[in-house]
């Protein structure tokens, strides 16, 4: 007890000397003397702009509308891949998924890699995992293999990193892990829901949407099959909202909310066009909203550059523990301090590999991908350009074919058909996501963008060396910098290999 005693005051100390270096409205109202909770809520399959508090017009989350009104909304807050398996891992791990070897979908979280509940655990705090199903034990959910002395494989499971771990009922279980917690101890959890991810269900849906009423995005073909499915979307969305809301009020029921942090993010994108699978906003941006009773400026909202790597350094600060050093993962506790537009990260990276077990036939079985995301500009590499698109998730749904004979009938831009085509894809996109957020526009191989592209090509090859990516570093490029045009190999050609600091 009496080394408990001094860490909280250690933590204390720390937080406080924090808050009176950020300029905001915890200078005046420093942090409480005890460890605060954690709680991490991951919706499935979930883009931004899909809530109300985004401006979202036919999203119906008056929960997560509330939560938002009480704490900060992050606009643009990326996963680390449009990928469950991927995507999850970087959480837990904060770090890439490629650095970490969990770019293959069906791969265990590897035994010789610490997660950062791991590093809470170790500090005294009683860590969870609920609801649904977590991806981090492989093919078969044995866990890593590992070979012993003997020659002999051992599989280390994923669960075993936690004091409680459980995949069902998310509500249930976040019942029963909070009757778990040993009194004193601070807790951190991860909990899981599984909407909005596909199959859509209308059961206990509290507010259902006419699909003739929504308003699609500009870009989408408007037709009724795709109206139906977005509005099923929408609906999948409002129930985990419900749910969500529940989640809320049990904490405030046991007196755990104003020392508990909550943050809600989307493991991935939804699996709509350009959404999951894909490494344009819909299949990256994710909602990401955090809330701390008194601890968070009320109904504030950021624009900084985050990547949910980040969550991991930033729960370690706040609970006094000093991150690693190879983490890529960076703390954004600035900006949760008040601190607006604190310089958290100058970009956000995020790769796409390979998904589910399928054979290498199309993109939505197996794609390399890579991008990098800066304030303004956005590069794609598609690496395996040559591999038709194929969606993830949605290919068998009447609204794709639907989507497909809109193209045939020329109703869809010029710009979007080889994304619902099987025609080959473009090397290099590059995007500028301030007059063209819907990235309608690839500007890569356009001289005026030339110095902006060829930036982003060397940061991105220095983020892949680093990281050891698996991945030809990006150094093609056409000749002439005719990127819009269809690729072939005979028009490819070497650029010198950057160096790297």
């Amino acid at each position: 007890m009496k080394n408990y005693i001094i860490k909280t005051l250690v933590v204390f100390i720390l937080l406080t000397s924090f808050s009176v270096a950020a300029e905001s409205i915890t200078a005046e109202r420093p942090l409480d003397k005890t460890l605060p909770n954690f709680l991490v809520v991951l919706s499935d399959d979930h883009s931004a702009p899909f809530v109300g508090a985004y401006g979202d017009p036919n999203a119906i989350t008056p929960n997560l509308d509330k939560f938002a009104s009480e704490g900060i909304l992050f606009r643009r807050a990326y996963v680390s891949s449009p990928q469950c398996v991927p995507s999850r891992a970087g959480i837990f791990a904060s770090r890439s998924p490629v650095g970490i070897g969990m770019s293959r979908f069906s791969a265990a979280f590897p035994a010789n890699v610490k997660t950062f509940p791991e590093y809470l655990r170790e500090s005294g705090y009683f860590t969870g995992l609920a609801g649904r199903t977590y991806h981090m034990e492989g093919n078969g959910g044995k866990g890593d293999p590992v070979r012993n002395k003997e020659g002999k494989l051992e599989y280390h499971r994923f669960a075993d990193r936690f004091d409680y771990a459980k995949s069902g009922n998310s509500l249930m279980q976040l019942a029963e892990f909070l009757d778990s917690v040993p009194q004193g101890k601070p807790f951190y959890l991860q909990l899981c829901f599984s909407d909005p991810h596909r199959p859509y269900t209308n059961q206990n849906i509290p507010n259902p949407l006419d699909p003739k009423k929504i308003v699609l995005p500009s870009w989408f073909p408007d037709t009724p099959e795709l109206r139906k499915d977005i509005a099923a979307y929408y609906n999948e969305i409002n129930r985990f909202d419900h749910d969500f809301g529940k989640v809320v009020a049990e904490l405030e029921q046991r007196s755990l909310k104003e020392n508990t942090l909550i943050i809600f993010l989307g493991d991935n994108g939804g699996a709509t066009l350009r959404g999951k699978g894909t490494l344009y906003e819909f299949g990256i941006n994710v909602p990401f909203i955090a809330g701390w009773t008194g601890k968070i400026a009320s109904g504030t909202s950021s624009d900084v550059l985050i990547s949910a790597e980040d969550i991991g350094p930033t729960l370690l600060n706040i609970a006094g523990i000093t991150p690693p050093q190879d983490w890529t993962g960076q703390s954004f506790l600035p900006v949760l301090q008040g601190t607006k537009d604190a310089p958290v990260r100058k970009y956000v990276f995020s790769e796409r590999g390979p998904h589910g077990s399928g054979l290498p036939n199309h993109s939505a079985a197996f794609d390399l991908g890579r991008t990098i995301i800066g304030q303004r500009y956005k590069l794609i590499y598609n690496a395996i350009w040559q591999i038709p698109y194929y969606p993830v998730d949605f290919s068998g749904q009447p609204f794709w074919q639907e989507v497909q004979e809109a193209v045939r009938n020329g109703k869809v831009p010029e710009t979007l058909v080889p994304y619902f085509t099987g025609e080959s894809r473009n090397i290099f996109e590059l995007y500028d996501l301030q007059n063209d957020p819907n990235e309608l526009n690839n500007l890569a191989g356009n001289p005026q963008y030339a110095e902006i592209e060829t930036q982003l090509k060397q940061d991105l090859t220095e983020w892949m060396i680093l990281e050891r990516d698996f991945v030809p570093l990006p150094f093609l490029q056409q000749k002439n910098n005719n990127n819009n045009n269809r690729r072939n190999r005979n028009n490819i050609v070497p650029d010198p290999v950057p160096s790297v600091p």
